[in-house]
């Protein structure tokens, strides 16, 4: 049954949240981390991004990077920028965008139930990103930014949560990218209590978002474990911050793919082997009228200027949580089957777009030539999702797409 459990969570003044706050470290390449914290010293990213403050130059591996978070991070602490709450406390986090509402609980998960598999995954990690974050993590002696959990919602904590939020008011409350971002701390031990004992309840946490965060939290904490001949199992090490949030609220996104050449055929040849390889192809519009996939098994294709509706004939949807899945049916058939690309986490023939972007942006690199087709998919669900991780397998690489996305700095967790 999972551990989750409050802490005193290092958070922003007040009257600095907005200001603090910012965007993850991997969604900003390094020159947009720069422009985005242009002028404003307080910003998040100089922990999360911190080769900003270095010459543009260097190796953002090298280790003076992550000795420059951890000197950032130092100085919100001692500069009062980021004060550390006095007793344990869960937060309540909510998110709203486009009219949806998604709330969830920020706390601390265990490193044992991520090494037990009581929380479950559902992608691979890369190594080279892993040993990144394993690096800041140890570095900053911190984990500064949430791991995106997500668990079949109970009605109790629900309920929990909505009488919490509706009774009081939030400590911060402000909207950054069009997301409005609102944060209730909850110290009452009573109730806290009463969380950690309904989560004991749950069988699995499921990580959302946050693969290599999450992986290089536990490999921390097992470092520092091996290295402590008083080890307890009661260290901050032990635990990492993650946010909880019930699985009916969330949102997941498409997740479309570009696709750089076609493998020495025209585009009549492409479309007659993607007959062949067990799709119904029929024109949908033009430049400006994107085809968006109204059902699971269902694409879209952009190619000289026109969309085209594919749709998946039955015999090459395997009843398989994973080979079910319209990526890995695209992967499967298409990507590997007709072109070839067998890795496409490390192949340059393709690219990824989030559906934040929308199906104009698979236009929009088709017309400047950066990919010679786009396919646009039919999001994946948080069912897909649980179901996959349930049967201890992966998906295909770029499943999900997770929006809004969580703001880091809002609230810190250090290890000791």
């Amino acid at each position: 049954m999972a551990i989750f459990q409050p802490f005193m969570g290092f958070r922003p003044r007040i009257d600095l949240a907005e200001r603090i706050a910012s965007k993850p470290y991997d969604v900003l390449d390094s020159d947009e981390a720069r422009v985005e914290a242009e002028g404003n010293d307080d910003s998040f990213l100089h922990v999360v991004k911190s080769e900003i403050d270095l010459p543009q130059d260097l190796d953002h591996y090298d280790l003076q990077v992550y000795a420059k978070a951890r000197e950032n991070l130092d100085r919100l602490i001692d500069l009062g920028k980021l004060v550390q709450d006095d007793r344990d406390c869960f937060y309540f986090y909510q998110q709203e965008m486009n009219g949806r509402t998604q709330t969830g609980i920020v706390g601390c998960a265990a490193v044992s139930d991520y090494v037990n598999d009581v929380i479950k995954k559902h992608e691979h990690t890369r190594a080279d990103k892993e040993n990144d974050r394993i690096r800041h993590v140890d570095t900053t002696n911190a984990n500064t930014g949430p791991v995106f959990l997500t668990y079949r919602s109970t009605e109790r904590i629900d309920r929990i949560v909505e009488e919490w939020i509706t009774a009081r008011k939030p400590v911060y409350n402000f909207t950054a990218d069009g997301v409005r971002h609102t944060v209730w701390v909850c110290d009452d031990g009573k109730i806290n209590t009463e969380l950690v004992q309904c989560f004991a309840r749950i069988k699995y946490l499921y990580v959302a978002d946050g693969h290599h965060r999450s992986a290089s939290a536990a490999k921390v904490g097992q470092m520092r474990r091996d290295a402590n001949p008083d080890h307890t199992g009661n260290e901050e090490y032990n635990r990492f911050l993650a946010v909880c949030f019930p699985s009916e609220q969330l949102h997941i996104m498409d997740y479309n793919r570009v696709i750089m050449d076609l493998g020495g055929r025209d585009t009549a040849t492409f479309l007659a082997d993607l007959e062949k390889a067990g799709f119904v192809v029929e024109e949908h519009g033009e430049l400006g009228n994107p085809y968006h996939p109204e059902s699971k098994g269902t694409f879209g294709l952009y190619i000289d200027k026109r969309w085209y509706k594919m749709t998946a004939k039955p015999e090459i949807v395997p009843n398989d949580p994973v080979g079910g899945l319209d990526v890995a049916v695209i992967q499967k058939q298409v990507l590997a089957g007709m072109l070839g690309i067998e890795d496409p986490r490390t192949d340059k023939r393709i690219d990824f777009v989030g559906g934040i972007r929308g199906l104009g942006e698979l236009e929009r690199r088709v017309e400047k030539g950066t990919g010679v087709c786009a396919i646009s998919m039919f999001p994946t669900s948080i069912d897909d999702l649980m179901s996959v991780a349930d049967a201890g397998k992966v998906m295909p690489p770029k499943s999900t797409w997770f929006e809004p996305k969580l703001r880091s700095g809002l609230v810190i967790h250090r290890l000791s």
